[in-house]
């Protein structure tokens, strides 16, 4: 975008020439966003698993670099009116007026307000300078509202599966086409007959195109029995022997975790993004439309409705703030509303000695976990700048927190309480607190997965740096997540060692090492010591993993981590796969 010169123009025609420079960086934002997902087809096909994961990073960056240069090119446009909230409440109107019509135009209302708060620093939110609620009603959902395309009647069951196959227009070679879609054709009809329905299928919906990430490529859509819609899902690997299917997921829950707040974003190519997200909310009824918005990658508009919603519960309830249930973090105060499903985090002033790192470091851990693919096992969080609130709604320990640990972060006002700094991220069980109230039964299970946890984030990259539960968490579906990020990193920056043998008898019982320790080296035989764990459920978790106490498991996923391999993992429940393969 080049340079306009301002001259002596009128505050009407410089609001004109503002608001078609932030729409022309909203339509080079959106066409580079679409031609990075058009990618992931070939990607798949190609078994290109590194350029999928070089083009996630990719399309996570353009946001940021596109606002970059809007605001860049709109100040020197304003020049010395760029503070001028009269001239923006103008470019606002115009802007307005601009993407009436669009079918995107909750996405450019976002975008407009990126700009806004790049320029100001709006402290709270500012209605006559930014879309605080959308000028725009949603569309009804009435003829062609939603994305799904129509499949059968067909004369049984695997020819339909056969036709919903075909609506993935996957060019690479089936292993065995026939064989697959009988194979799913008797798991989806176990599946009917599971929910008392009719031994048959009359019609399946499918949404025209798969959603990729990582190495699958995922078929969603419901089948039609009686008087039953039933969400269902297909999900295709292509393997050295060619594309397959992998696992066939039935009900809300299947599909509800494939979209969780704990994957890294789709890639798919389909419409306005508004009418996908309210079709997916057909197949997901639980599931948030910040949620769907972010797991399709439109993280930032996502990050407004989750504003919007907390707006919203802070509306609708006298309830105050107040910390958050668990062990308190030595890192981060963590806030909710009682009866809300997310938790606000803020950055201490100051750690104890035994945290050796910053504010900035810890803001960095949050970067990585943004950028780096999250497996399945870290919890996604959106960051936030300048919140107001009012201070009433604030309990008096947490002001009282504020004061004594973050006085930096949030200002504590006599009527308001500004939050300067934070992270809003899905509220889950603290898994400590978890163990504490459950049964042996469910217990064992419960750290059965909090082990396969830590396998999958090494499997992905990432090391916790510390394991202790109360750093995890349970979500609604029973899965172990982590979300305490101030220790953790790539898995390939550790050094993971033995214990050296002690050579006397006063090394064996000294109270400290006797032996040197680097700051990131890591001493896996000693993982279970410090869990504090009944010793049956340290016995489980032992049995159940016990390669995370062994060096040589670490070392093999640094070596193949470095290598470049992009490691299988699985988004569905090992009973949902078709063949016993393993996890």
């Amino acid at each position: 975008m080049a340079r306009v010169g301002t001259g002596e123009l009128s505050a009407s025609r410089l609001a004109n020439m503002a608001a078609n420079l932030v729409l022309e960086g909203f339509e080079t934002y959106q066409d580079g966003f679409r031609a990075i997902s058009r990618r992931a087809r070939g990607r798949f096909e190609r078994r290109d698993w590194n350029g999928a994961v070089a083009d996630a990073v990719e399309r996570l960056d353009l946001y940021g670099d596109v606002i970059d240069g809007v605001e860049r090119v709109v100040r020197e446009t304003l020049d010395g009116r760029v503070a001028d909230r009269i001239v923006w409440a103008s470019i606002k109107a115009v802007y307005s007026g601009l993407i009436a019509g669009r079918e995107d135009w909750e996405l450019a209302e976002t975008f407009f307000n990126s700009v806004t708060r790049r320029v100001f620093a709006t402290v709270g939110v500012d209605h006559d300078i930014e879309f605080v609620d959308s000028d725009f009603a949603v569309p009804s959902l009435e003829a062609g509202g939603l994305l799904f395309r129509p499949c059968g009647p067909m004369p049984d069951a695997t020819t339909l599966v056969e036709r919903i196959l075909a609506h993935a227009r996957i060019s690479a070679p089936f292993d065995d086409w026939r064989r697959d879609a009988r194979l799913v054709a008797n798991r989806l009809m176990a599946h009917l007959r599971s929910l008392g329905l009719p031994d048959r299928i009359d019609r399946a919906e499918i949404i025209g195109s798969p959603f990729f990430r990582r190495k699958g490529a995922y078929l969603l859509g419901r089948l039609h029995s009686g008087d039953r819609a039933v969400p269902f899902g297909i999900a295709l690997l292509n393997t050295e022997d060619g594309v397959l299917v992998d696992a066939v997921l039935t009900g809300e829950n299947d599909i509800s975790i494939l979209f969780s707040y704990t994957r890294s974003h789709f890639h798919v190519d389909l419409g306005p993004p508004h009418r996908l997200v309210r079709s997916l909310k057909v197949l997901m009824p639980r599931k948030s439309i910040a949620e769907l918005y972010i797991a399709l990658g439109h993280h930032k508009h996502g990050k407004t409705e989750l504003y919007r919603d907390l707006l919203h519960r802070l509306r609708e309830t006298d309830e105050p703030f107040q910390l958050a249930p668990g062990t308190p973090g030595m890192v981060m105060i963590v806030f909710t509303v009682p009866g809300a499903d997310v938790v606000l985090k803020v950055i201490r002033d100051r750690f104890p000695a035994i945290k050796p790192t910053t504010p900035q470091g810890i803001r960095q851990s949050y970067r990585l976990v943004f950028h780096h693919d999250r497996g399945g096992r870290l919890v996604e969080a959106q960051e936030f700048e300048h919140l107001q609130f009012d201070r009433d709604r604030f309990a008096p320990e947490l002001i009282e927190e504020f004061r004594r640990d973050a006085d930096r972060t949030v200002s504590v006002g006599p009527d308001v309480v500004v939050v300067h700094h934070a992270y809003l991220e899905r509220r889950v069980t603290p898994l400590d607190l978890f163990i504490r109230q459950a049964s042996m039964e469910a217990a064992g299970a419960t750290l059965v997965d909090f082990g396969q946890a830590v396998k999958d984030l090494a499997a992905s990259g990432i090391f916790p740096g510390e394991l202790l539960p109360k750093n995890f968490g349970v979500t609604r579906h029973g899965r172990v997540v982590c979300y305490d990020y101030d220790e953790l990193g790539l898995v390939t920056d550790f050094s993971f060692r033995n214990v050296p043998a002690a050579t006397t008898d006063e090394d064996e019982y000294a109270e400290e090492a006797w032996f040197g320790v680097g700051p990131r080296d890591v001493f896996p035989e000693e993982f279970t010591r410090f869990l504090g764990l009944p010793p049956a459920l340290r016995t489980l978790l032992e049995q159940s993993h016990g390669e995370l106490i062994e060096v040589g498991f670490w070392r093999d996923m640094q070596a193949r981590v470095t290598s470049g391999e992009i490691l299988d993992l699985f988004p569905y429940h090992p009973s949902r796969r078709l063949r016993t393969t393993g996890w």
